[in-house]
């Protein structure tokens, strides 16, 4: 038998990038593992409630294929003789979804889906926590994407969510390009075991936007902020140059040497200029 994940998950797509996404919540050690699976260009998938894994690489290998969301769904119960104990969710790249309950899954579970969403859960306290995920997406499209997911899957948690209690969260969103070195993976982030996962998967949603933020507008760096860096680096001994406040080769290699061992380097790329985000986080950290 398929492992038991009651969770409850949110597939989306952002129809003005494509990106596609899925935040998901559960009482289950690691849900990320299994639940979350999307492919850039194709779209998302989350298979949950005694799980069938293949739910996601078939999912996605069908909607590749051409597969509507009602074929998508005949081919997952052809295929699998134990239907009425699954509950998925999903949402292909043109904004087309489906969200599927089985008879067998544990009260409450249900789901909600429209175009570019698809909201799912079980083993819940009530249907308030499904409404709410649809209610908090539908209605913060001020938020980024995956701010806007993280902040539906709160929303829902807070509403009651999973009734055994909270354990682990996740969230998986890509995009063309938009990755580490070019990869359609663009956050993976998650959260295995913690009383309260939820919030610290925002947290490390900022840590992502820090250190992963690229295309942040850079500007040149005042005489007094050259100066202060100088001192820094001097202090910790990258730079042994004058505090002039003038930008010069050895001040860049220092400065280049900080900034790797900060996980920066997505921010700098070189010269005496950088982004405010990248800025103050020095300021706040070496203040």
């Amino acid at each position: 038998m398929s492992p038991r994940v009651h969770t409850f998950s949110l597939v989306a797509r952002d129809p003005a990038t494509g990106d596609l996404g899925i935040a998901v919540a559960s009482k289950f050690l690691a849900v990320g593992y299994i639940v979350p699976w999307a492919k850039a260009g194709v779209g998302a998938v989350a298979t949950q409630s005694y799980a069938n894994p293949d739910f996601g690489s078939k999912g996605l290998a069908l909607m590749e294929a051409g597969a509507g969301p009602e074929d998508i769904l005949a081919v997952f119960a052809r295929s699998d003789p134990n239907l009425a104990k699954r509950q998925f969710g999903y949402v292909l790249a043109n904004g087309e979804s489906l969200s599927y309950t089985g008879q067998e899954c544990h009260a409450w579970a249900g789901g909600r889906w429209g175009a570019n969403y698809a909201a799912q859960g079980n083993l819940l306290t009530g249907p308030e926590v499904v409404e709410t995920l649809e209610q908090t997406f539908l209605g913060r499209s001020d938020l980024p994407f995956p701010e806007r997911l993280l902040e539906a899957l709160l929303s829902a948690d807070r509403a009651g969510g999973d009734r055994r209690g909270r354990q682990s969260a996740a969230l998986l969103v890509v995009g063309e390009g938009k990755g580490y070195g070019g990869m359609e993976r663009w956050i993976d982030l998650r959260v295995d075991d913690h009383p309260d996962p939820v919030p610290e998967l925002q947290r490390l949603l900022g840590i992502h936007r820090l250190l992963f933020g690229a295309g942040e507008p850079a500007r040149p760096l005042s005489q007094d902020e050259i100066v202060w860096i100088q001192s820094i680096l001097h202090e910790h001994g990258h730079y042994t140059g004058a505090i002039s406040g003038v930008w010069d080769e050895a001040t860049e290699r220092a400065f280049s040497t900080l900034i790797g061992m900060e996980n920066l380097e997505e921010r700098y790329h070189g010269g005496a200029v950088l982004d405010e985000t990248a800025l103050r986080y020095l300021q706040e950290k070496f203040a």
